[in-house]
Order: C-alpha cells, then structure tokens, then sequence
C-alpha cells in the first residue's frame, strides 16, 4: 500500500515541509515517485518516520538519527525497548517538574518562598544523567544529551528571576502585536525571541516540540488560563505564530 505525502503528514501530525525537508537530505526518501512527480510511501516508509519521530523526541538531531538508522546492525525492535525507556523516564521528569512549577506557584500564592533544596531540587536528579549516559552508550555519543545535561543545571536565584523578567517580557511583546497576521515579520521576531529562549535557558527545541508547545498552550486550560489572564486570545494567537515559526524552520535548508 502506497500513501501521498499529504496522508502522511496528517497521520504522523506533521508537516508536508517537514517530509520534503526530510526527503531532501536523505532522512525519508519515499519508496517510490509517480510519474506526475508525486511521493509515495509505503508501510517501511511509515516505520522508518515512526523512528525518526522516537529519536527526535529524545532530543537527537536529523543528522544524528541519519546515522543511526543507517547503520548495519540497526535493529527496530531494541530501538523501540530502549526509547520506551528514555521516554518512560523522561515522562516521569516532566511530571517532577511539574510539581515543582505547581509548589511554587502555591508558595507564590501564600506569599511564601519555598526552600531553596526544593526549589532545585528536581534540577538536580540522579536518573536523568543515568538515561542520558545509557543513550550515550547505545547511539555513539549523542551530544544532544549533553546539551540537555547542561540545560539542568541548578539556577541561582538571580537567574530564575532574570528568566522570569525574560518570560514575562517576551508574553507581553506577542500580546503587543495580537492582531497582526501570525506570520508577519513582526510576530515571528517576537515569537522567536520565546523559542531562543528556551534554547537558551531550557532545553534543546525542536520545531516539532515547539509547534506542541504552542498546541499545549491552547489545549490545557492551565497554560490557557495563564495567557489570557495578560490579553484575551493570546493563547491562540501564541499557537498559531509558534506554528509558522516552526513550519519556516523545517522548510530552511540545513548543513
């Protein structure tokens, strides 16, 4: 069974950008072109992006899932047991962090500030450096794992409120432009100031991690609540530029 580019990027949730983008440098080449010069996948096709998504969402590079399909004695099944491990623990990360966000928004709310141990503490855990060091081990080194090892590291409290003002300045430039096409120069300058953000302050962000930030933003009323508490709208309007933010960032070309 053969399946259209289009088909394809409405299964796995993303774009038709990012499949050419994908074809381009010899990640995903479709096993067949019609004679109209269309892409047609087949089901090892649809395997073969079903891992590239796994590996991306443990925060490896194109060229670094390039090499790893590639090699020889690359086997999907260990692959599959391995990232079902990484993400399991990487689950329970996110989970811990968000407790953490949660107990201080509580201690903000009593007008408490919380110890400084807790404030840190899920910065500081000992199995994320263990999954990281076995992801190192079984792929050859990623240094996108060290990237993220690096992202963890315990702020000083001069930091976490220089990172607050950064936040809070870069919500209230979007809120400032909502109104404006997502996609105008303007927007996308505001909205890339909040992605090197990240990058700078967080983690390692992919365009795909970004475009599902911004979708969370609109689907957790959490986030949501956050938003429109400084300008109606805003979370959709965030979801949206964060989208062509990330659309334009597959579509640029690569080394």
């Amino acid at each position: 069974m053969s399946f259209t580019v289009k088909s394809v990027a409405k299964l796995a949730g993303i774009s038709v950008r990012t499949l050419h983008h994908y074809d381009e440098i010899g990640l995903l080449r479709p096993a067949a072109v019609s004679p109209a010069g269309y892409r047609q996948y087949s089901d090892a096709d649809l395997e073969r992006l079903q891992q590239i998504l796994f590996f991306r969402e443990l925060e490896f590079s194109l060229q670094e899932i390039k090499q790893i399909l590639e090699r020889p004695d690359f086997d999907r099944r260990e692959a599959l047991l391995t990232q079902r491990k990484l993400l399991m623990e990487k689950q329970t990360r996110l989970q811990a962090i968000i407790r953490s966000v949660d107990q201080t928004l509580d201690a903000m709310e009593r007008g408490e500030t919380m110890e400084k141990d807790a404030m840190f503490e899920v910065f500081n855990d000992p199995k994320l450096k263990e999954y990281q060091e076995e992801a190192r081990q079984r792929w050859g080194g990623s240094d996108a794992y060290a990237v993220s090892e690096r992202r963890t590291r315990g702020y000083s409290k001069q930091d976490w409120v220089a990172i607050k003002a950064q936040m809070e300045a870069v919500t209230l430039g979007m809120a400032s432009v909502m109104g404006q096409d997502p996609a105008s120069s303007e927007v996308q300058e505001k909205v890339g100031a909040w992605f090197d953000l990240i990058n700078q302050r967080f983690y390692t962000c992919t365009p795909e991690i970004f475009r599902g930030l911004g979708q969370m933003y609109v689907a957790d009323p959490r986030f949501t609540a956050t938003y429109e508490k400084v300008k109606p709208g805003l979370a959709e309007f965030m979801r949206d530029a964060m989208a062509v933010y990330a659309d334009r960032l597959e579509a640029e070309p690569r080394a």
